[in-house]
């Protein structure tokens, strides 16, 4: 069995996306050791999105009363998330839920928290 924990069983809901933070060092540049939790207290965190929610839910639209016979299907329809799979965003945590998964820190962050994202377009080439 593999050690890594199984993503793919986690459904991201709606305009979030899921997050792995990125490991800080616990020293400073100059060679100070930061005391533990430093950097959880941050406001602003970066880290790898790991999966993203569908996005935005749009409204169903009002159904042409002209064809009233249509029997109406209830599909969701969404708008995208700007955020993709791998990645780097960096977020306001104040927005973010912190959870653990199978030993591992993650974050779920809605899109509207995330203030910038840094894409390698090679990785989806």
């Amino acid at each position: 069995m593999s050690s890594e924990p199984d993503i793919s069983k986690l459904i991201v809901v709606g305009d979030r996306v899921l997050i792995k933070p990125k490991i800080h060092t616990n020293k400073t540049s100059g060679g100070l050791y930061l005391p533990p939790g430093y950097k959880e207290k941050e406001e602003v965190q970066t880290g790898y999105i790991v999966k993203t929610g569908p996005g935005y839910p749009i409204p169903a639209s009002s159904d042409d009363p002209d064809e009233s016979w249509k029997r109406s299907v209830e599909k969701t329809r969404y708008i995208p998330l700007q955020a993709k799979e791998g990645d780097l965003a960096i977020f306001m945590q104040k927005g973010a839920v912190e959870i653990m998964f199978h030993g591992e820190k993650y974050f779920i962050v809605p899109q509207h928290s995330i203030l910038l994202l840094e894409r390698d377009e090679e990785l989806f080439d």
